[in-house]
């Protein structure tokens, strides 16, 4: 069990940094195949739409990752983070900050742990 909360613990890291990094190859490694993410603003979007997304340019900048809990049973691995980022828009715009948590469902297939679900429940905070 402790290298499985080892291997969730760097896939973990690696999502957050994937994000900050709009890393479209990772993602596309360590996602699932059938992945599903929640995004913020309620929208549902597959594995296909998520990869599309991520490759839009934006900046991130100050991603944090804190307070992390890790939960294994058997196969399946549940990943509760507390997250803050800033980020810019597209083309430019203003900087919004949000923060708030995520849930994410490891799921170790063919040995190898992948992310299967996300659900990122960030909210703008006020800067």
């Amino acid at each position: 069990m402790s290298n499985d909360i080892d291997e969730l613990t760097a896939l973990n890291r690696d999502y957050v940094a994937s994000v900050q990094n709009c890393d479209v190859k990772r993602f596309d490694e360590i996602l699932a195949q059938d992945f599903y993410c929640s995004n913020p603003d309620k929208s549902l979007v597959d594995r296909a739409a998520f990869l599309k997304q991520t490759a839009v340019p934006v900046t991130i900048r100050n991603l944090k990752a804190e307070d992390v809990k890790i939960r294994v049973l058997g196969d399946w691995a549940f990943v509760r983070t507390r997250l803050t980022v800033e980020v810019t828009p597209p083309g430019g715009g203003e900087t919004h900050k949000r923060a708030g948590h995520t849930l994410s469902v490891m799921q170790k297939v063919g040995g190898r742990w992948l992310l299967a679900r996300d659900a990122n429940m960030l909210t703008p905070v006020q800067v």
